[in-house]
């Protein structure tokens, strides 16, 4: 009498387990369940005391860097992405106290990086070249990742659209130390050449800093989309 008792309530439990499993399948199916949220880290380069490269029209990188940075951080938030900015101001991520700031501050960058483990790093800078002729938008991306390849050829490829006449393609580094130290894909976007007058005073542009702002978040949604395939 006891086994068959015990049977009884065996069979109750395996009706129950795949009831709940078919349940959770027509969940699943229905599209009820949502996906992991998918985070971006946007890094600003530069801030308080370090501008960064100094435009042939005086602007700052740091300022550029930041006004482009806030406007990729607009367009993620509409689309549900979870952005996490290493700064929203002008201010330097170093701590208070002796020791070297920038070196202090970068290291504060690749910490925050590491610690949050998002989809993907993106580092906002312009650039500066000795030759005022030099201009256009370039992505770099360390030597020996594999996905950070990847998202600097889907990047460059998404800025290319913005300037027709830019030819520059994606390129390997090993030396910056933001991208040998973080754990995850990181690339930097050098948005374009303040040394260049034309292409500085586009820099500083609402409009034009939108356009370049629509195309890296074209590039992180499809690197990310194509990571979750």
């Amino acid at each position: 009498m006891r086994k068959k008792v015990e049977l009884v309530i065996l069979l109750l439990l395996l009706a129950g387990l795949l009831a709940v499993s078919k349940n959770l399948e027509r969940y699943v199916s229905s599209g009820k369940v949502k996906k992991a949220e998918i985070t971006v880290v946007i890094d600003a380069g530069h801030g308080d005391q370090d501008p960064g490269k100094i435009g042939v029209n005086d602007a700052l990188e740091k300022d550029v860097n930041l006004q482009i940075a806030q406007k990729v951080k607009k367009l993620l938030k509409k689309k549900n992405i979870k952005v996490i900015m290493t700064r929203e101001d002008d201010t330097s991520l170093a701590k208070d106290g002796g020791g070297n700031r920038k070196v202090q501050d970068m290291k504060a960058r690749v910490e925050l990086i590491n610690k949050t483990k998002p989809d993907l790093a993106v580092s906002i800078h312009q650039n500066s070249y000795h030759e005022e002729g030099i201009c256009g938008a370039q992505v770099f991306y360390y030597t020996h990742s594999t996905d950070g390849e990847r998202a600097a050829g889907i990047m460059q490829k998404a800025l290319l659209a913005v300037d027709q006449e830019n030819h520059r393609q994606e390129k390997a580094d090993d030396g910056y130390y933001l991208l040998r130290r973080t754990e995850v894909p990181t690339i930097i976007v050098e948005c374009g050449f303040l040394s260049n007058r034309e292409e500085a005073e586009k820099l500083v542009d609402e409009k034009y800093q939108k356009k370049i702002a629509k195309a890296v978040v074209q590039g992180i949604e499809e690197f990310v989309g194509s990571r979750e395939k």
